[in-house]
């Protein structure tokens, strides 16, 4: 009897082996290879951004992307830079240039070829369109206009365009006028961040990034009752690269910021959503910028490889920075602001590209715990 039940249990053990533990590494390889395909799927991270007006094609700004010719190239150098994410207006003016009426045939365009070369998008929602506010830099009369316009281009995209940003320097008075210690841009940010969460539950919203005596703007957000309705914090910290201490004012400007979220509860991550300077080919009075003499050609370059390998590193909550441009604009700031770009007018590569080119591709190591690396856009 003992024998037989021996037998038995031998053939069982057998019958295990042979299907139902093939079943179970069939399982778990499936599994194995699920897992690497999520990982393969999933959007570049990438600390490299630019700012860039990809949908200026207007009279006052000299067509800067007249057709679809130029985007395409503009897309292609960006591809070549290693550039993850771009930073992009959604013009409240160009989408309902009357009431009612929107229009997304160029939005629709420039999010579908962004997103076919796996560059992230940052949509920035501004600013106010001509019937429905008294300048295009002052708030709507009524903020129900502008939330409807948000909601209806974050709906729209939310497939495609995770991040928003509303609103560009509302704490700077060329932006947003009148000046109020931003009441009324908290009061819009409040009203556009509930309705964005119902189209788009899964969406992330940006304040417009803060540029104008930061941490005081900041700590008015908070004030007025802003805690709760962004969920990253932009700032653009600016600063003079040809000043020696610039490095040590961009950290403490962020960690500032760090501080008064904690001091109120709050700890956000941080994006630098405009950081830059002028390269110009010889510095003069008439292109100066507003911090100064601009930089040369060649110091434009050095300050950009100084952003992403000695700045970057050290701020662990910073997980993108967007160099403010990509390429320079022609006669519409009329001084240093125009040659901000990494390229040319036209087109041409200045030595920053090929400084940004550099450290992109070679990666930078950041590290918010001990140990734990976050490298650079590649898409070779």
């Amino acid at each position: 009897m003992h024998k037989k039940i021996a037998i038995l249990l031998l053939c069982y053990t057998v019958f295990f082996f042979v299907t139902i533990a093939p079943a179970q590494d069939l399982t778990r390889d499936a599994q194995l290879e699920k897992g690497l395909l999520d990982l393969e799927t999933k959007p570049n991270i990438s600390p490299f951004g630019v700012l860039e007006f990809l949908p200026w094609n207007h009279p006052w700004n000299n067509y800067k992307y007249p057709d679809a010719g130029a985007l395409k190239k503009a897309v292609a150098l960006m591809r070549e830079a290693g550039i993850g994410w771009v930073r992009m207006d959604f013009l409240w003016e160009d989408i309902e240039p009357q009431k009612g009426k929107l229009n997304f045939e160029k939005y629709d365009y420039l999010v579908d070829l962004l997103t076919q070369n796996n560059i992230g998008i940052l949509g920035l929602l501004s600013y106010s369109v001509s019937w429905a506010g008294p300048t295009w830099n002052s708030p709507p009369y009524s903020d129900e206009s502008f939330v409807n316009f948000a909601a209806q281009v974050i709906g729209r995209y939310k497939d495609k365009v995770q991040y928003w940003e509303i609103w560009n320097e509302p704490d700077d008075e060329q932006y947003w006028t009148p000046q109020d210690g931003l009441k009324r841009y908290t009061y819009l940010l409040k009203k556009v961040y509930l309705k964005a969460k119902e189209v788009a539950p899964d969406c992330k919203i940006l304040n417009g990034g803060l540029s104008k005596t930061i941490t005081l703007s900041l700590k008015n957000i908070y004030k007025n009752g802003g805690k709760g309705y962004f969920d990253i914090l932009a700032i653009h910290p600016f600063v003079n690269p040809l000043n020696a201490v610039d490095v040590a004012r961009v950290k403490g400007l962020y960690n500032g910021c760090k501080k008064i979220m904690q001091d109120n509860g709050d700890d956000k991550k941080v994006w630098f959503t405009e950081l830059g300077a002028p390269g110009v080919p010889s510095p003069t009075q008439s292109n100066s910028w507003w911090l100064g003499m601009s930089p040369t050609e060649s110091q434009q370059a050095e300050w950009v490889k100084k952003i992403y390998t000695e700045i970057l590193p050290e701020l662990p909550d910073c997980e993108i920075i967007f160099w403010a441009f990509l390429r320079d604009c022609q006669n519409y700031w009329n001084n240093g602001i125009d040659y901000f770009g990494l390229l040319r007018w036209d087109f041409s590569k200045k030595p920053a590209f090929n400084a940004y080119k550099e450290v992109a591709q070679s990666g930078v190591a950041r590290s918010s715990k001990k140990g734990e690396k976050l490298k650079g856009a590649s898409p070779w």
